[in-house]
């Protein structure tokens, strides 16, 4: 992509494939020709906004730069947010601190967020995912029509956010409210048409989370917010009131409406593909591999953004400061892989972990906590459950920002 003379080319000067990823009817079927068409024309294409990054080694090389930053920002000045609580809670979220600070309270939140530490939660996952399972197959001859996503998909991660936060169940609905609105500050559209709400939701959830760290406080628990109270560095640092509301939200934000739909996801693609439904049903232990295969098949963040804070040349291509950048995981994900294009919870998949919880100094900070989730789920489904099959067609929601399902009609038959 060099210039005839040698130099580097700018991208503004590249012969791009034009894609408008806002198309409300870009989603399913449609969405996967889409992308796989506009990856075999080349590793980039154009948005009126920037450019996408389709190919796997790209997508790990910008979303690792210290040169890229997420842009909420830059959002946050175009749609003319300067003050009040949204943008308090956006300057604040850990997604928009970079550099020391960011390195600073990770190493203090970090140990909250291992694998052994999701390990702990897996009995209170079994549990709710027993429970929401009994009421969707409450029918004396065991079969089930349900809508998977509010039956089961939709109240799992709020309940268990609960648990870990130490909140009352009682205050899982109004959890999953809150995470659902106060999410969609990242999908334009949304921001422009419903920015009062959204902005009401930031105040009554951070009225909320103020009330219950009180709480923790005075009665310490076995819960992540008294671990990120008591959370001291080697040096004696540790987070102060503003960091740990504002990371207890983005815990909450960030940790309900992804492994909704990306449990709601996994299941259409189970009953769309019954061979592996059967592979899993014949031995549950198989879930976490189940899980990765979704995550790389179908990531409910297809494309995460990025904001060029100086000036890149990467293969000879010169992408100027504040260039935008859509890093897109659904492409990314299938690069390097044999037959990538198919669901298959088999296939020894040789590209590495999927970019789905992304890469980097952002590496999603739950994803532990979401893997341990979608697998336990998973696992007693398999369980519980002797059959599955779609009831109707899946109702999509569009690609910006999480990726899910409105509706899953399927039908559950009880096992034994």
């Amino acid at each position: 992509m060099a210039s005839p003379d040698g130099s580097a080319t700018r991208v503004s000067d590249l012969d791009l494939p034009a894609f408008d990823y806002t198309d409300a009817e870009l989603h399913g079927p449609r969405f996967h020709a889409t992308m796989r068409e506009l990856r075999a024309r080349g590793w980039l294409a154009q948005t009126p906004l920037g450019f996408v990054v389709l190919e796997r080694e790209a997508a790990a090389f910008f979303l690792r730069s210290r040169s890229a930053e997420f842009p909420g920002m830059k959002i946050a000045e175009l749609f003319g947010i300067a003050d009040g609580p949204l943008y308090e809670e956006m300057r604040r979220n850990i997604l928009h601190i970079n550099g020391a600070d960011h390195a600073r309270l990770r190493g203090l939140v970090n140990p909250s967020f291992t694998p052994r530490a999701a390990e702990r939660w897996r009995p209170a996952m079994r549990g709710f995912m027993s429970e929401l399972l009994d009421a969707a197959l409450a029918r004396p001859d065991g079969v089930g029509t349900v809508d998977f996503v509010s039956a089961v998909a939709k109240p799992y991660p709020s309940l268990v956010i609960a648990t870990v936060l130490g909140a009352p169940l009682a205050d899982a609905p109004r959890l999953h409210e809150w995470s659902n609105w106060v999410q969609r500050q990242f999908d334009a559209p949304t921001l422009i048409a419903e920015r009062p709400r959204i902005e009401r939701h930031v105040v009554e959830l951070y009225d909320y989370l103020d009330a219950l760290l009180a709480t923790r406080r005075d009665d310490p628990g076995d819960d992540l917010i008294s671990q990120l109270i008591a959370a001291r560095a080697q040096d004696g640092d540790r987070l102060s009131d503003v960091e740990l509301v504002n990371l207890v939200l983005d815990v909450l934000i960030g940790g309900i409406d992804t492994t909704q739909s990306q449990l709601a996801h996994t299941l259409r693609l189970l009953a769309e593909h019954p061979q592996q439904w059967a592979l899993l049903r014949e031995d549950p232990e198989r879930a976490p591999a189940v899980v990765e295969e979704a995550l790389r098949y179908e990531p409910i963040t297809p494309f995460t953004a990025r904001i060029l804070v100086e000036e890149v040349t990467y293969r000879d291509v010169v992408f100027p400061r504040d260039t935008v950048l859509l890093i897109c995981a659904h492409t990314a994900n299938r690069d390097g892989e044999r037959d990538g294009d198919a669901f298959d919870v088999t296939a020894a998949r040789e590209a590495g972990r999927p970019l789905t919880f992304g890469a980097g100094i952002h590496y999603c900070l739950g994803a532990n906590l979401a893997r341990a989730e979608l697998q336990e789920g998973l696992r007693l489904i398999a369980e519980r459950v002797a059959s599955i099959a779609l009831d109707g067609e899946p109702a999509y929601e569009g690609v910006q920002g999480v990726y899910g399902l409105r509706a899953l009609p399927l039908r559950l038959t009880a096992a034994g």
